[in-house]
């Protein structure tokens, strides 16, 4: 299996991502845009692409930020899709998919940042995020949820946010939540918003630094692991009947 990952910046890294690509033993390539690495042009070494997250917007120009081209990463994520490619987006990354489709991403009704719950939807429990249960708390740090499109389905949700997981296609997911943090992952994101964090006063779902550290977040990782392993053999499925 061939993992292909868009990182946007150091602190947006692929955490429980990546963990599991190396234990599964797949091929890793990156595009680290934060270094002004090129992205792919051609598809035959990718068989999945995951695209992180960071603090742009698909609406960010490269003159707000040189070194993140959304139109060039929704093109790229449109011929993944086209070519039947097995495809997830967290956070930035899942509203870069919604926009690849033809769905604008929205502002979330709520800042989400820190350990909180999701709750899956009827859809979800019939998916392949069933193993998640009807609810788990899982990781945030966002401001904005991905787009919709006529096909898509929500399969978890949050109090603060109603787009929380989409599932595009059988292939195609949009994660909003942040389940790949781990405790250095989650350092690096304290690092760039340490200030606000402790400053909050207004934002009723921000948790503090030290709340946000103390979480063990093994089991949402392995849950996470489950639902990749079901993507690839979904993908393997697929591959096998073109």
């Amino acid at each position: 299996m061939n993992v292909h990952f868009i990182q946007h910046e150091l602190f947006e890294a692929p955490g429980a991502y990546l963990n599991w690509a190396e234990k599964r033993e797949h091929f890793i390539s990156f595009s680290k845009m934060f270094e002004n690495d090129m992205l792919p042009h051609a598809l035959e070494n990718i068989d999945m692409l995951i695209v992180m997250g960071g603090p742009q917007s698909p609406n960010t120009t490269q003159e707000e930020c040189s070194h993140f081209n959304a139109k060039a990463e929704i093109s790229l994520i449109q011929k993944c899709i086209r070519k039947g490619k097995a495809v997830v987006g967290v956070c930035l990354g899942a509203q870069l998919i919604g926009e690849a489709l033809g769905a604008k991403f929205v502002y979330s009704p709520e800042k989400e940042i820190g350990i909180l719950p999701i709750r899956l939807t009827d859809y979800g429990l019939e998916d392949s995020v069933a193993h998640f249960g009807t609810s788990l708390k899982v990781g945030h740090w966002h401001n904005d949820m991905p787009g919709l499109t006529a096909d898509s389905k929500i399969l978890a949700e949050s109090e603060g946010c109603p787009r929380q997981i989409i599932a595009y296609s059988n292939l195609v997911y949009g994660f909003q939540c942040h389940m790949e943090l781990t405790p250095n992952v989650v350092e690096l994101l304290i690092a760039e918003d340490e200030d606000f964090l402790i400053q909050n006063t207004t934002h009723k779902f921000v948790q503090k630094p030290n709340e946000i550290r103390s979480y063990d977040f093994a089991a949402m990782n392995e849950k996470l692991f489950l639902f990749l392993d079901k993507l690839v053999a979904d993908f393997e499925k697929t591959s096998r009947i073109k």
